[in-house]
């Protein structure tokens, strides 16, 4: 670690030019990030909360720089957003012309090309080889409750289901699918009807095989809804809040399958997974499954908001004009910047460079969890892995521990990030710009973390 005590710069350039290295130049949060904490507590809602206590003021590479010098690692990309890297020297260029020409129109009102082009990409990019269409909008919770409302419309049906330990938002519907309750859920009912929570795979709590679990979801959801009545199946092909839970073998198949035969629509929800997180561009492809429907958002467009819903170009033509849309959705700068991202994931190598990061990760958590029974699981694909926290003796998710390990990380400067149904998971997304000594150091500040708790 390089520590020194000289002042912070006034200014910081951000993006990949920055210096890759952690340095700590105060302890963290230091004065000049105290002084903007203070502030959020007076004039920003409390139920906005943060996680690393700093001013960020600038990020590129593998690095966050915060108000007072400190460069810290980033072992979390903004839950999945940064994928290519901050300040991506293409997006920053595509950014500067879009918003040079100008900021909005709203695309219902005044059509523009970025909006047609970013629809074409990723109807290409998205699995299966079938005619498809999208509709832009602005959040992960939007892209996931207007996909809902095309498969009712589509189906003339209205039950939807959601599974344990899912995440979908926090929109009313999407707290309805949302199987976590604190902090997204308590206190904030009541919620969309019409979702049912079915049991999901989870191979290092069940035991079951994918066939086995997805046995037994198809009974629940005949039993319980019937499929006569069921729009939609909704699922995270990788579950992300819920603890980056890597369905079993076979399970997402089978439920695909089920849904065909059936006449029920299958959303795969790919607002974490999607663009080269996992090694491949969407984690459906992991499993051999195309959705009918795809939610996009995070990495879409380079930390621009912008999300998406692709699909089946007859289901996505199933609703009335004016029933798709929103004011700001598929802004033309964030589109230029989805353009520019889409690009980047396509002709910089990305797509290896996840698996690279992916095996990088698993070996040293691996490692780890082989000396230390308090690792439990270690599970995930690409720069998408995670680490679930047990006690070694019953087995039963320890989130005292998680938590320890992670703010004893975030003190050292690494920034990582907890999730999980139990609290007791942390969760690796680096961008994928970071060097690998840096990824390296920041495991070993997690090692250390782990071993000094």
């Amino acid at each position: 670690m390089s520590t020194t005590t000289s002042p912070a710069p006034a200014r910081t350039v951000g993006g990949p030019d920055l210096p890759q290295q952690r340095t700590l130049r105060t302890a963290i949060p230091g004065p000049r990030s105290q002084e903007l904490l203070a502030r959020k507590s007076a004039a920003v809602a409390s139920g906005v909360a943060h996680t690393v206590p700093i001013e960020a003021v600038a990020a590129g590479g593998g690095v966050v720089v915060d108000a007072d010098g400190n460069s810290l690692i980033d072992l979390g990309s903004g839950i999945a957003v940064t994928s290519i890297g901050n300040a991506h020297p293409g997006v920053v260029a595509a950014v500067q012309e879009a918003v040079a020409q100008f900021t909005h129109t709203c695309f219902m009102i005044s059509p523009y090309e970025s909006y047609v082009a970013v629809a074409e990409a990723l109807n290409r990019v998205t699995p299966g080889d079938h005619a498809k269409k999208s509709a832009l909008f602005n959040s992960g919770a939007e892209a996931v409750e207007n996909a809902v409302k095309i498969a009712r419309r589509f189906t003339g049906k209205q039950a939807v289901v959601a599974f344990d330990h899912a995440y979908h938002g926090r929109t009313n519907l999407t707290m309805a699918l949302t199987a976590k309750a604190m902090p997204y859920k308590a206190g904030f009912g009541p919620f969309a009807s019409e979702v049912y929570r079915m049991p999901a795979s989870y191979p290092f709590r069940d035991g079951l095989s994918g066939a086995e679990a997805a046995a037994r979801a198809i009974s629940a959801i005949e039993k319980q809804i019937g499929a006569a009545d069921l729009a939609a199946v909704i699922i995270e092909p990788i579950q992300g809040e819920g603890g980056f839970i890597v369905p079993a073998d076979g399970f997402l198949p089978v439920i695909v399958d089920w849904c065909r035969t059936n006449g029920v629509v299958f959303i795969a929800d790919e607002v974490q997974t999607g663009f080269a997180r996992t090694g491949e561009m969407f984690a459906s492809e992991l499993f051999g499954i195309v959705p009918d429907l795809i939610t996009t958002a995070k990495g879409i467009a380079g930390g621009m908001p912008l999300a998406a819903v692709t699909g089946r170009a007859e289901i996505m033509d199933a609703t009335h004009g004016g029933g798709l849309g929103g004011t700001y959705g598929g802004n033309p700068v964030a589109c230029a910047a989805a353009l520019a991202s889409i690009d980047a994931f396509e002709n910089e190598g990305l797509l290896e460079r996840a698996r690279e990061i992916g095996g990088i990760l698993r070996a040293r958590l691996e490692s780890l969890q082989a000396s230390d029974p308090r690792i439990g699981d270690v599970r995930g694909h690409g720069a998408m892995i995670a680490a679930e926290f047990v006690d070694p003796v019953t087995n039963a998710p320890d989130p005292a521990l998680t938590s320890a390990v992670a703010k004893a990380a975030i003190a050292e400067g690494v920034i990582v990030l907890t999730c999980g149904t139990y609290g007791n998971v942390i969760r690796f997304l680096p961008p994928l710009s970071i060097p690998d000594h840096l990824l390296n150091e920041g495991l070993d500040v997690v090692a250390a973390a782990l071993a000094a708790a």
